[in-house]
């Protein structure tokens, strides 16, 4: 497995998750990494990435509520989320490419579910 996701759960909305995913070091040095939110039903679109030298970027709905960062020591990438929304729920999948793609597609994880209750 080359990206591993974890940290997805059930809260209610206001509450906050911490996501993180596992790059094979191969793949982590070389790439941007990025998550996607996946609703249920809908196709997956990018919320948030980050290049190599960890400049992030976020698209606009996410702006103030989600944090990426990069771990080089665990070659992990991370998303804080907080001030949750029903609308947040759906499967986070993350993504690398190598390269600073903002919008990083050659590497896929299986994802992780995440559940907001109203």
């Amino acid at each position: 497995v080359q990206l591993q996701a974890s940290g997805g759960g059930f809260v209610q909305a206001g509450g906050s998750l911490f996501l993180s995913c596992r790059a094979s070091g191969r793949i982590y040095s070389k790439s941007s990494m990025g998550w996607f939110h996946q609703a249920p039903g809908k196709e997956r679109v990018l919320v948030a990435s980050i290049t190599r030298s960890g400049n992030p970027y976020y698209v606009y709905s996410v702006k103030g509520r989600f944090t990426i960062s990069r771990d080089d020591a665990q070659n992990t990438v991370n998303l804080q989320i907080n001030s949750l929304k029903p609308e947040d729920t759906g499967i986070y999948i993350c993504a690398a490419e190598e390269g600073d793609s903002t919008v990083p597609s050659d590497y896929w994880g299986r994802g992780t579910l995440v559940t907001v209750s109203s």
